[in-house]
């Protein structure tokens, strides 16, 4: 059985993860296809807006405020043993998606973002009480092919937990001046099985 990014990351303690996200973190399982509801999914801070219109067209963040956001989330693993995603928010009057792969680098995880995959964040991983938490610590750009280190401009932190019979996830991005500026959260459903097919 093909191991997923995470186990490859998490090694025995993915164990510890609660019950019923042991299956959407484990490998083995081909595509799987989601669909649930964000209670929120806001940019808060009014002067990142524009910022954020331009990485809605990479594919990475969105400038959008809204609430009970309807949502779909794609996992494909890759040739290579990576994960691909595909998240779409279906905001009021347009819908925005988001793109990022998950690969193992080194034995720690690194997202790559974004519809060319140009923007790279490390993420470290950590589980307690059966939650799952991922917080970054490093971030990379690729410019012209090459690969650069640039300052941690915010925080990502993803929890994802397991409670009323969905799966929730919490995906924050902070800096200490602005605190949480950006946010969606909410619960889903998940299965496995190519739509398409």
């Amino acid at each position: 059985m093909t191991l997923s990014v995470y186990e490859r990351v998490l090694g025995a303690d993915i164990e510890t993860l609660a019950p019923e996200l042991r299956s959407y973190f484990s490998g083995g399982h081909g595509v799987g296809v989601g669909a649930g509801v964000f209670d929120v999914a806001d940019c808060r801070v009014a002067l990142l807006r524009p910022l954020l219109a331009y990485l809605a067209r990479q594919r990475i963040l969105f400038p959008e405020f809204a609430r009970n956001v309807p949502f779909e989330i794609l996992n494909t693993p890759t040739s290579e043993g990576g994960l691909d995603a595909v998240r779409v928010f279906h905001l009021p009057g347009r819908d925005r998606p988001l793109e990022d792969t998950m690969r193992v680098i080194d034995g720690r995880l690194h997202d790559f973002m974004g519809r060319r995959r140009g923007f790279e964040v490390r993420m470290v991983l950590s589980i307690a009480e059966g939650v799952l938490t991922m917080r970054s610590d490093r971030q990379w750009i690729r410019v012209l092919g090459t690969r650069l280190r640039i300052p941690q401009l915010a925080t990502v932190s993803v929890t994802e937990s397991w409670r009323d019979e969905h799966q929730h996830v919490d995906v924050r991005l902070r800096t200490p001046v602005l605190g949480d500026w950006f946010r969606y959260s909410g619960e889903f459903t998940y299965s496995y099985g190519d739509p398409k097919a």
